[in-house]
């Protein structure tokens, strides 16, 4: 391996909807999960460039073959394109954080959903080669947990757009038993209020990307603090409609499948330990921003005895600086060569 102060070493949270970069020279990035080509000659003309990331090529999608490469925090099976689409998006990242034009000088730790290490590791092996050197697979949430130095009795809940992951931190690496994935996350809210929003007003036109920044603008849990009003199409007319109720349920929703697994998976660890895992229930990934939704979860502990529920300080990084932070302190003998 190269010499370590040569080496440019990243934490990289590869997100369903958003990816984030922690490097070692200190750039910190985050790049909406999207990767669009121009379609035609006209697009690459209007384009000026030939690959779109991120915001700019969501906000281009007419113009583009558009791809969303993740889902549920994996990359997408059976598509030549989306495996692409991961390796150039992975690519974009290094290239921004890293300054780095030889690969042999970045060793990566790539974060993916608690229970996807097995699946995961041939398809990232495949998309880092080109762009690293070396390269680590790790849980999101034991990420999270390394970066907050939260090692000991503690719970990190991961609440991102593919998966909401938790982990339980015994002082050394979890084992599957310590950690659970769910599909309930931000990804399956947008769904069920866009199904939601259209049964009450079947007239609206409005699309998936619509209803995400609806709910990340507007999500709640408990007591609104206002009506929740958006604007839509009914036909060419742009349109006030209240979707508070619509909004509540999807958040309630949400709530109800995160405590439910908070709950098993805290009735599993040993009982001597258990009180003090209570105390330590850490909340991390863009759902853990939802007003309300921290201390709604806390409350649902009263029923066992009480405990604390807090949120990271850096929910944008928090998953890539701990990858950082085990890129950092991790020997040797615990990166993965990958072949030039």
């Amino acid at each position: 391996m190269s010499a370590k102060k040569d080496v440019v070493h990243v934490g990289i949270d590869l997100g369903t909807s958003r990816s984030s970069i922690s490097a070692s020279n200190g750039a910190r990035h985050v790049v909406d999960s999207y990767v669009g080509w121009p379609v035609d000659m006209v697009a690459k003309k209007v384009m000026k460039k030939p690959i779109v990331f991120g915001r700019e090529a969501l906000e281009n999608r007419p113009m583009l073959d558009l791809h969303r490469p993740l889902e549920r925090g994996l990359i997408k099976e059976g598509s030549a394109k989306d495996e692409e689409a991961v390796r150039e998006l992975l690519g974009h990242l290094i290239s921004l954080a890293a300054g780095a034009k030889d690969p042999t000088r970045v060793h990566a730790v790539v974060g993916v959903p608690a229970e996807a290490l097995r699946v995961s590791r041939q398809h990232l092996r495949s998309a880092v080669k080109g762009v690293a050197e070396a390269l680590m697979i790790v849980s999101e949430p034991f990420a999270v947990a390394y970066g907050v130095d939260a090692l000991l009795h503690t719970m990190i809940i991961d609440i991102g757009a593919g998966t909401t992951d938790f982990c339980v931190m015994n002082g050394r690496y979890p084992t599957q038993e310590d950690q659970r994935t769910l599909t309930n996350a931000g990804d399956s809210a947008d769904e069920q209020l866009m199904t939601l929003v259209k049964a009450k007003f079947p007239e609206a036109r409005f699309t998936i990307h619509t209803v995400r920044e609806w709910k990340e603008k507007h999500s709640f849990v408990g007591e609104p603090k206002a009506p929740v009003v958006v604007h839509a199409m009914v036909g060419s007319k742009p349109t006030p409609l209240d979707i508070t109720a619509e909004m509540k349920r999807t958040c309630d929703s949400l709530l109800s499948a995160v405590s439910e697994t908070m709950h098993d998976l805290l009735s599993r660890v040993d009982p001597d330990y258990q009180a003090k895992v209570r105390q330590n229930v850490i909340l991390a990934g863009g759902g853990s921003q939802i007003p309300g939704f921290a201390a709604a979860l806390e409350k649902t502990l009263n029923d066992v005895g009480g405990g604390r529920v807090k949120t990271v300080d850096d929910p944008v990084f928090a998953g890539s600086n701990g990858g950082l932070a085990i890129a950092l302190d991790a020997p040797e003998g615990d990166w993965e060569q990958l072949p030039g």
